[in-house]
């Protein structure tokens, strides 16, 4: 275990969600963290925050270069486009389809390409990227976010494969089950019961442990998390499907 005072993180797509109680619990435990974000951060605390839309590659490209400074010691990917609701394939535009391309896989590959070599000189840094059940599990009304997410997850896996894991080690986490965030919200009815669902701040336990192990044990690996901030490996045992079709 290191301590976190000092050592300098990253968040992309941390003003809201997941993103913001990763972002949190990093700067809780006494990481100085940089949110790069669409929209700012409310009550952002400690967190220092700057603009940047992925969808806008030259400009997110900019953003990305103009944020980091050394040394960098964790970053976490949670820069999400879902689209206003569950969709059937052949009713999805364009315009969608190339969105989640441009936030979800390009602004995931641009991240990296950005924060590698800085996260090598920590000898280990950690990349960390909030992942979704549908990796594992497509369904109806999702198929571009679904196709977009798995991109990633073979993107770092196929990274993990070549970085030195005594330099970088990658690890994805991503909820057990549906999340209340302002996302989701957004495609609910306002009368909507949340009381099953999870809370962003659950990610806060293993983003805080895996920053000060280094995911030495995880390296490529992706963990579900619980509601209760418990976590466990998708190698031994995958994450349930989210396509019931009532949740739309």
């Amino acid at each position: 275990m290191i301590s976190l005072n000092g050592r300098k993180g990253l968040v992309v797509g941390g003003s809201t969600g997941i993103g913001r109680a990763i972002a949190d619990a990093w700067s809780q435990a006494g990481m100085d963290v940089q949110v790069l974000s669409r929209s700012q951060p409310t009550n952002q605390n400690k967190l220092r925050w700057s603009a940047v839309d992925l969808a806008d590659q030259a400009s997110a490209h900019s953003a990305l270069k103009e944020a980091i400074r050394e040394p960098l010691h964790a970053v976490c990917f949670a820069a999400v486009h879902y689209g206003e609701r569950r969709t059937m394939f052949t009713d999805t535009p364009l315009s969608q389809w190339r969105q989640q391309l441009e936030v979800n896989l390009n602004g995931l590959w641009l991240t990296l390409s950005t924060t590698l070599p800085l996260l090598r000189k920590a000898r280990p840094g950690l990349f960390l990227n909030v992942s979704s059940e549908v990796v594992f599990n497509g369904g109806p009304g999702r198929a571009g976010y679904a196709a977009t997410k798995a991109a990633c997850a073979s993107l770092l896996d196929s990274i993990c494969q070549e970085e030195d894991p005594d330099e970088v080690r990658l690890i994805s986490v991503l909820p057990a089950g549906m999340v209340d965030s302002p996302g989701i919200r957004r495609r609910r009815p306002s009368d909507f019961d949340y009381a099953t669902y999870m809370r962003p701040d659950s990610f806060g336990p293993v983003a805080v442990e895996l920053a000060m192990k280094t995911g030495i044990q995880h390296n490529g690996d992706s963990l579900v998390v619980s509601g209760d901030g418990d976590w466990r490996s998708v190698r031994n045992s995958l994450p349930t499907s989210q396509s019931d079709r009532r949740r739309k």
